[in-house]
C-alpha cells in the first residue's frame, strides 16, 4: 500500500495502516429472503414480500454474517419469538467479535509494517458484546500486546462508533508523542437477530441492511520516514448531538438481545443538519458550501437514503460517494466497521488513479458518521496519497 507523497503536518495524527476481517459465511442478497424465512420457520407472505422489496432498495449485494445453520441447530431458541436468549447470544457474540478483531488487527499491523511491540495504545469499539473484562482485554491478549498497553473501550455507539474511535485515537496519538494507537472495531448482528414479526416491521430493515465484520486502523503522529507510509492526516475532529432526537435511533438491551427501532425521519434529520455540521470543519481550511466538490467524502453508509439525500443536498458529483456506495454494496451496513472499508476503497482508488497517471486533486475531505443521539461525528482530513 503506497502513500506518503505529501508530508503530514508535524504533531498531527495520521492513518498508518488499514485492515479488515470477516466471518466465513457470505450471504448473497438475492438468496437472503428465502434463507431467513426458512431459518426462522416463518411463512408470512406479506412479510416475505416486504423483505424482498427492502433487499432491493438497500443496494446491498453481498454481506458476511456470523449466523449459520450450525448456530441455529445448537441454539434453536434464537429463532423463537419471546424466549430469553441474551446469555446464549453473548456466548456467541463475545467470542466471534474477538476473533474477527484479532484477524483485522493482524492484517492492519502487517500493512503498517512495524512490529506489534510498537503499539502503545488500544481503542476498541463494539456494539455487539457485553462482558467484564471487556473485549479490549481479550483482543490485547489475543494479539500479544504488552500488558502496559493503555486501553480504551467504546461500547454501544452504533454506526458512529468507528469515527468516534478515530477521534479518540487522534487525541491519544497527538497527546502522547511517539505513541502508536491501534483502533479496532468489531460487530455481529447475532446480538439482535430475531424472527420476522408483523408487529415489528422495522426489524426487516435490519435484516436487509446490516452485516458483520471487523476493521482496524493504526494511528500515530510524525510518521517515521521510509518505514511508515501515512495515508490520511486527521486534522480536526468534532462531535455534535441533536437535542430531542434520542428516540430516532432507539436501541435497548433486553432478555431477547438488542432491539432496535429506526425512525423514518432519520435521513431527513441528517439532511437538515449536514450543511451546518460540515461547514464548521470546512471553514478551518477556508472552504465554503461552494467547495463541496473540491473535497473527498468518506461517509459511513448508514443506508442508501442517507447517501442519496446527502448527495442531493450538497449537490455532490456522483463519484464523491463512490467508496461509501461500494462499501455498502459489498458488506452492507457493518455498523462501526464500515468507515474502515470506505477508507480502504478510497486508498485503492488513489492507487488506481496514480497508475493511470490521472490527477486526484482532492487533498482535503471529510470523514463522517451518524449514530444514536442523533450524534454527528466528523473529521477534517488530508489525503496524503494525492
Amino acid at each position: 500500500m503506497q502513500g506518503g507523497l505529501k508530508k503530514a503536518s508535524p504533531g498531527k495524527a495520521t492513518i498508518l495502516g488499514l485492515g479488515k476481517a470477516f466471518p466465513h459465511q457470505l450471504v448473497m442478497q438475492e438468496f437472503l429472503v428465502d434463507g431467513y424465512f426458512k431459518n426462522t420457520n416463518c411463512d408470512d407472505p406479506d412479510l416475505k414480500q416486504k423483505l424482498t422489496r427492502l433487499c432491493k432498495t438497500t443496494t446491498v449485494k453481498t454481506r458476511y454474517v456470523v449466523m449459520s445453520e450450525e448456530i441455529l441447530k445448537k441454539y434453536p431458541e434464537l429463532a423463537t419469538e419471546g424466549l430469553p436468549t441474551v446469555t446464549q447470544r453473548l456466548d456467541i457474540c463475545n467470542k466471534a467479535v474477538t476473533q474477527m478483531a484479532i484477524e483485522a488487527s493482524q492484517s492492519c499491523i502487517k500493512k503498517w509494517g512495524r512490529p506489534i511491540s510498537g503499539i502503545t495504545h488500544l481503542v476498541y469499539v463494539s456494539s455487539s458484546e457485553a462482558r467484564l473484562p471487556g473485549g479490549d482485554l481479550y483482543l490485547a491478549r489475543g494479539l500479544g500486546l504488552s500488558p502496559e498497553t493503555h486501553r480504551v473501550m467504546l461500547y454501544f455507539m452504533g454506526c458512529s462508533g468507528g469515527v468516534a474511535g478515530l477521534r479518540v485515537a487522534k487525541d491519544i496519538a497527538e497527546n502522547n508523542p511517539g505513541s502508536r494507537v491501534l483502533l479496532a472495531t468489531s460487530e455481529t448482528t447475532i446480538i439482535g437477530f430475531r424472527p420476522p414479526n408483523p408487529d415489528r416491521p422495522y426489524d426487516l430493515v435490519g435484516a436487509a441492511l446490516f452485516g458483520d465484520g471487523a476493521g482496524a486502523i493504526v494511528i500515530g503522529s510524525d510518521p517515521i520516514p521510509s518505514i511508515e507510509r501515512p495515508l490520511f492526516e486527521l486534522h480536526t475532529s468534532i462531535q455534535h448531538f441533536l437535542p430531542d432526537t434520542e428516540k430516532i435511533i432507539d436501541g435497548r438491551l433486553t432478555e431477547e438481545g438488542i432491539n432496535f427501532k429506526l425512525s423514518r425521519e432519520l435521513p431527513q434529520i441528517i439532511e437538515d443538519n449536514i450543511e451546518g455540521f460540515c461547514g464548521k470543519l470546512m471553514e478551518i481550511v477556508g472552504y465554503s458550501e461552494k467547495d463541496y466538490n473540491k473535497m473527498f467524502w468518506a461517509v459511513h453508509p448508514g443506508g442508501p437514503a442517507i447517501l442519496n439525500r446527502l448527495e442531493k443536498r450538497l449537490d455532490l458529483e456522483p463519484e464523491k460517494l463512490g467508496a461509501s456506495r461500494r462499501a455498502l454494496a459489498d458488506y452492507g451496513n457493518a455498523s462501526s466497521n464500515t468507515i474502515v472499508y470506505v477508507l480502504e476503497y478510497m486508498v485503492e482508488e488513489n492507487l488506481k488513479m496514480k497508475k493511470e497517471n490521472q490527477e486526484n486533486s482532492d487533498e482535503w475531505g471529510l470523514i463522517l458518521a451518524f449514530g444514536p443521539g442523533i450524534t454527528f461525528e466528523g473529521i477534517l482530513a488530508r489525503n496524503l496519497a494525492v
